[in-house]
C-alpha cells in the first residue's frame, strides 16, 4: 500500500526481527537506524563535506538512502531527530543544506517503539504519527509459537540465511497492482462516513486527517488484492480502519475508554453499504 508502519510493543517481543524478516523476504536494500537520545539529524540524512581538492561540497548520504528503513526504538530520540524522517516519509526525498536528494523506490519505513510508560522515551509528535499509515502491536506469542521459538535456533541467524522470496521488480509490480483495484462510490461514501465520525469533538480531541482517509482507501485496496479480489468490500475497510485510525486519535476528556474501543464503536454504528 506504499505506506509506513509503526510497531509498538514491549521490548523483546520481536519487533526488530519481524522488520528484518520482511526486508529479507522481499529482497530490499535494508538499513537499520538505532535511535538514541544523542542521535543527530545528520546521522540519518547525511552531510555535505567540503572537498579541498576540488573546492566543492560533496554530499555523503546517510542510512536513510535504502529501500527499507528500520527506525528502531524511534521514540528514544529527541523530537528534532525524529522529525528528520518527516520529509523522507512523505515526499520520498530529503533536503540537506538547500539541496534536494531523491530517495530510492520503493521506500518504506518501519518504526518500532516501546510504550510511552517506559523510561527514556519521547512521544512522537502528531505530525510524525500521521506519516505512519498504520500502527500495530505484536503482543506475546501464543503457547505453541513460544515453544517453537524456545526450541529453535537463533532467530537473527535464521533471518540472515533466509533467501529472498520476491524480486524487487515483482515487489514494485505488486504495489502497482494495488492502484488498479476498484473502489465503488458506495464504498467511498462508507469510508467518508467513518472518517467524519472521528471528527466528533464529543469523542476525540480532533479527528483523522484527509491523509488518513487516503490511507484507508489504499490499505483497503491492498487488503482486497491480498485476498485475490479486483474490488474492495466493506470488510476490507473494517479490517484496516482501526490500525490506521487508532494512533491518530486522542479521546476527549469525558471519555475514559481506550481509543480502540471508540473506533470499534464507530465501525459498528456506521451502516454498511
Amino acid at each position: 500500500a506504499r505506506g509506513h508502519c509503526l510497531i509498538e510493543d514491549l521490548p523483546g517481543v520481536g519487533k526488530t526481527t519481524l522488520s528484518q524478516t520482511i526486508a529479507q523476504v522481499f529482497g530490499l536494500n535494508f538499513n537499520r537506524i538505532q535511535f538514541t537520545s544523542d542521535l543527530l539529524p545528520a546521522d540519518i540524512l547525511g552531510v555535505s563535506i567540503f572537498d579541498p581538492r576540488d573546492q566543492v561540497f560533496e554530499f555523503h548520504p546517510g542510512p536513510v538512502f535504502a529501500n527499507f528503513i528500520l527506525a528502531d526504538e524511534i521514540n528514544r530520540a529527541t523530537p528534532k531527530t525524529q522529525s528528520a524522517l518527516l520529509e523522507a516519509m512523505e515526499e520520498k526525498q530529503i533536503t540537506v543544506e538547500g539541496a534536494t536528494h531523491k530517495l530510492d523506490e520503493p521506500f518504506f519505513v518501519i518504526g518500532t517503539q516501546n510504550p510511552l510508560d517506559q523510561s527514556g522515551t519521547f512521544p512522537l509528535p502528531e505530525s510524525q504519527l500521521d506519516r505512519f499509515m498504520m500502527k500495530i502491536s505484536l503482543g506475546y506469542p501464543d503457547k505453541e509459537a513460544e515453544r517453537a521459538l524456545l526450541s529453535g535456533g537463533n532467530p537473527r541467524e535464521l533471518v540472515h540465511h533466509m533467501p529472498p522470496e520476491i524480486s524487487l521488480e515483482r515487489f514494485i509490480a505488486i504495489q502497482s497492482a494495488v492502484d488498479h483495484i476498484h473502489c465503488s462510490e458506495p464504498l467511498l461514501n462508507y469510508v467518508q462516513h467513518l472518517i467524519q465520525a472521528t471528527r466528533n469533538p464529543g469523542l476525540f480531541v480532533y479527528g483523522i486527517s484527509p491523509r488518513a482517509g487516503l490511507a484507508v482507501i489504499q490499505a483497503s485496496k491492498a487488503w482486497a488484492l491480498m485476498h485475490g479480489r479486483s474490488h474492495t468490500e466493506p470488510g476490507d475497510v473494517q479490517a484496516v480502519f482501526g490500525a490506521i485510525a487508532d494512533h491518530r486519535l486522542s479521546p476527549s476528556e469525558q471519555h475514559s475508554h481506550p481509543t480502540s474501543e471508540l473506533v470499534n464503536d464507530i465501525i459498528d454504528q456506521i451502516p454498511i453499504p
